[in-house]
């Protein structure tokens, strides 16, 4: 690293847990009123996405960066120095928010991060980019929205298909009645993952900053497989890829079928091919009941992509014929299997989108507003609460809470390790 030793850089983030490195004037700065200063907070994974969209959209440079891992974030950093530009460092988000030159946070954390990261990002004044699935609870969700609703600020969720033309589209062909009544929406969620297979706890790493990474969670021992993307397959951490990767299509199934909150589920899941140290299950289906008709989520994680002719993706049935929308864009066949329409995913720039509203202070800006993110990862939560507690379970859809289940209610929201508290409305 060009100025800064890595070991020298870990040292002093340790000490102080912020860092201000490279001193060059950063190439890009557009001015006062079309500069909007974005601090990413997690980027072992998705997070270096986020630094790049926001890093190369026009009028929006990175001005901060935060993470738990001093690896992580010196490898972030010595591609700042590379390019002169100029990056804050952070260990504790907390810090970051003291830091008023901040206009926006990008968030990709593990998912019990989300919501403390937005909520607290929310009070210091700040809008707020956050990874699917918006929370880690349908409580905390409802907390986020309403935060975002006292405090004014723009908030959008990752779901980022609600920003693609051709999804746009094809969820418009639904509506528009040509093929009759939508009257069941199929969410599909089939991949291959690898297993991670068993491993002991260990003394944590000296370059992680494991009491900041667990912030709410439990205090618990240091785990490979409880660290580094594999944190998805725990509950204390993750919602598995219901959470993770099932929500896309879930969001597109519930968009298309009418947009709303499902007044029943019930949920089947288990291993039925991992034989190692996941907590969540490889195998998941789900029903949510509406007035209108159906959503049904369906997750196999040990098949591949195409399977049955499809990828990832979601399929409608409506009284005439139905509709594929998927990575590729969407098709719709009438009742004979005739191809009637279709085109391709089409342009997709949803950080573009987020940048819109950010300068236009229009939530009617966002194709993924902070209310359509809770709501579609409330029917994540709800889809494992019902596996959890075995058995189909009816929802209010005003109070956001099951009816009659002491036991489900208790998984709306969860406890919080001192220190760790949400802010209060």
């Amino acid at each position: 690293m060009k100025g800064i030793s890595r070991r020298t850089f870990m040292k002093r983030s340790v000490a102080v847990g912020a860092a201000a490195v490279a001193v060059a004037p950063f190439s890009r700065v557009l001015g006062a009123n079309n500069d909007i200063r974005v601090a990413v907070v997690g980027f072992h994974g998705q997070g270096r996405g986020h630094i790049k969209g926001f890093h190369r959209a026009e009028g929006a440079r990175v001005v901060a960066l935060c993470d738990v891992d001093d690896k992580v974030i010196a490898g972030q950093v010595e591609k700042f120095e590379k390019s002169n530009e100029k990056v804050k460092v952070y260990t504790d988000y907390r810090k970051m928010m003291e830091d008023k030159s901040i206009d926006m946070v990008s968030i990709a954390t593990p998912d019990h991060h989300h919501v403390p990261v937005a909520a607290h990002a929310i009070v210091a004044g700040k809008d707020v980019y956050v990874e699917k699935p918006l929370s880690h609870t349908i409580a905390e969700g409802r907390l986020l929205v309403n935060l975002a609703r006292k405090h004014n600020r723009i908030v959008q969720h990752g779901t980022q298909s609600r920003s693609s033309e051709g999804v746009r589209e094809g969820i418009e062909f639904v509506k528009s009645g040509k093929l009759g009544k939508c009257r069941m929406a199929k969410a599909i969620n089939c991949q291959r993952r690898g297993k991670i297979g068993h491993k002991p706890d260990i003394a944590t790493p000296d370059y992680v900053h494991y009491d900041l990474w667990l912030g709410p969670a439990p205090n618990r021992a240091f785990n490979e497989n409880r660290y580094h993307y594999k944190w998805h397959w725990w509950w204390d951490y993750g919602t598995g890829d219901t959470g993770n990767d099932g929500i896309h299509q879930i969001d597109i199934a519930r968009w298309g079928l009418g947009g709303g909150i499902p007044k029943a589920v019930s949920c089947s899941g288990g291993q039925l091919w991992y034989d190692d140290d996941h907590e969540t299950p490889d195998t998941q289906m789900a029903v949510f009941e509406y007035d209108e008709g159906f959503v049904v989520f369906e997750m196999r994680l040990w098949t591949p992509y195409k399977q049955e002719g499809h990828d990832n993706g979601n399929i409608f049935y409506c009284d005439d014929g139905w509709v594929s929308i998927g990575r590729r864009g969407w098709k719709a066949y009438s009742r004979r299997g005739e191809e009637i329409g279709g085109a391709g995913r089409g342009d997709e720039d949803h950080k573009g989108n987020l940048l819109k509203a950010v300068r236009s202070r229009k939530v009617s800006d966002l194709t993924a507003n902070v209310e359509e993110g809770h709501r579609s990862a409330m029917m994540c939560h709800m889809a494992n609460i019902s596996m959890r507690v075995g058995q189909k379970l009816h929802f209010d859809t005003e109070k956001e809470q099951f009816i009659g289940d002491v036991a489900a209610n208790k998984y709306l929201t969860k406890n919080r390790r001192k220190g760790w508290e949400l802010p209060r409305l």
